[in-house]
């Protein structure tokens, strides 16, 4: 298997955050102005206690007017009580009844997308499943066209694929460089997010826009520009961990070929495995958060003001929690990974990813007899500081008989 030669890697990050935690598990950066979390308890004592840790990073920030309107409807940067009031219009599309019932619309576009690569020994994973079956899945829940998915995906790769990601500079500059360069995107998601809900407006359908536009909050109906955020947040988040963890559980599989025949001969171990692959490699390495007050973490104490990088890469490698953390081990007895958050803004969309994950990995071991990462072809990953996952996967396929 040939990586394309990209700075930095996993394994770089994995070090300098095993550096980090050889100082501690709670330890302040000087040039990244920051302090970073590390431990596994640590981490989720800060994701769980949104009084004493806030998710909105506005002041931080420069304001930027295409970026305020997107943030109006985005309640993962928002806290208590206004989160979990919007967050409720939207956990009625991801109930485990509303989820469990994708399950046939699931396997059907599994099965179509991989009927078009029928005959093909050589596949490119990314581009043939794991990312066209989940943008499918989510466009279809909000009622947005499907076929609009390559621009989709160029928004994506603008929030999640920048490779200038500098360890050593400021966050707060690291983040007014980001906002800058992803300004024209948001710009474009928001023109045309607004213009489908207009149109939706005009047209109801049974589908989470129109329950938007229908919704209210307070006694009072949301706004069309509230609701950009929340479409905007649903389609780029509702895909991207999919899309990661297809990637991921391949590359797992690679390197574990025991745990692939495993997987093979029992497909009730997929739910364990893909745990296990989001731990292992974990798809959102760090989140961010503001201190609201003084506050103890661990045995360290933190200003008010202080901003916070809960490391969930690092927490899901604490060994404290999990024997042999750097082993891949679909056995583990306890798997608490933090992969999808913790506290008041855990992923509204885990259910679905995972159940996603493990039906399009499940016809892909019915379908295919064998299953490798080519060798003459590069294989290309994103830059781990931002997200861990694979832009390009080309496999080898041997089919069924």
């Amino acid at each position: 298997m040939t990586l394309t030669k990209k700075a930095p890697t996993l394994a770089d990050l994995l070090d300098w955050l095993e550096r980090q935690r050889s100082r501690g598990q709670v330890v302040y950066d000087e040039k990244q102005r920051c302090w970073h979390v590390l431990g596994h308890s640590e981490a989720a004592a800060v994701l769980s206690d949104p009084g004493a840790f806030s998710s909105d990073l506005q002041e931080l920030m420069p304001q930027q007017e295409d970026f305020a309107l997107f943030q109006r409807g985005n309640f993962v940067r928002m806290d208590p009580p206004r989160h979990r009031k919007l967050r409720g219009l939207v956990s009625q599309a991801f109930t485990p009844r509303v989820v469990a019932g994708l399950e046939p619309r699931i396997a059907q576009v599994t099965n179509e997308l991989l009927d078009g690569a029928a005959g093909q020994t050589r596949v490119e994973l990314i581009d043939k499943l794991a990312y066209p079956l989940p943008v499918i899945v989510i466009a279809e829940l909000l009622g947005i066209p499907a076929s609009d998915r390559p621009v989709f995906h160029r928004w994506a790769e603008t929030f999640f694929n920048r490779q200038n990601i500098d360890p050593d500079q400021s966050l707060l500059a690291a983040g007014k460089e980001a906002m800058e360069n992803a300004a024209p995107t948001v710009r474009e998601m928001n023109a045309y997010l607004l213009e489908h809900i207009r149109n939706r407006r005009g047209n109801l359908a049974d589908d989470l826009t129109s329950k938007l536009i229908l919704a209210e909050v307070d006694g009072e109906r949301l706004a069309d520009e509230e609701i950009i955020g929340f479409l905007g947040l649903l389609l780029l988040a509702g895909h991207i961990t999919t899309t990661a963890t297809l990637g991921n559980s391949v590359l797992c599989f690679e390197e574990n070929p025991g745990a692939a025949a495993e997987v093979r001969k029992d497909p009730g171990l997929l739910p364990d495995a893909i745990e296990e692959v989001l731990r292992f490699r974990t798809p959102f390495p760090r989140l961010a958060r503001v201190a609201t007050r003084d506050t103890r973490i661990g045995e360290v104490d933190l200003p008010a003001g202080a901003v916070v990088m809960p490391w969930i890469a690092a927490a899901n490698r604490d060994e404290r929690v999990f024997t042999e953390p750097n082993r891949f081990d679909i056995h583990r007895p306890r798997n608490p990974q933090l992969a999808f958050g913790h506290g008041i803004h855990f992923c509204i969309g885990a259910p679905l990813a995972r159940l996603e994950a493990r039906i399009a990995l499940g016809i892909m071991f019915q379908r295919y007899a064998d299953i490798s990462v080519a060798l003459d072809e590069p294989v290309e990953e994103a830059n781990p500081w931002l997200m861990v996952n694979v832009n390009r996967l080309p496999l080898d396929l041997r089919p069924s008989r």
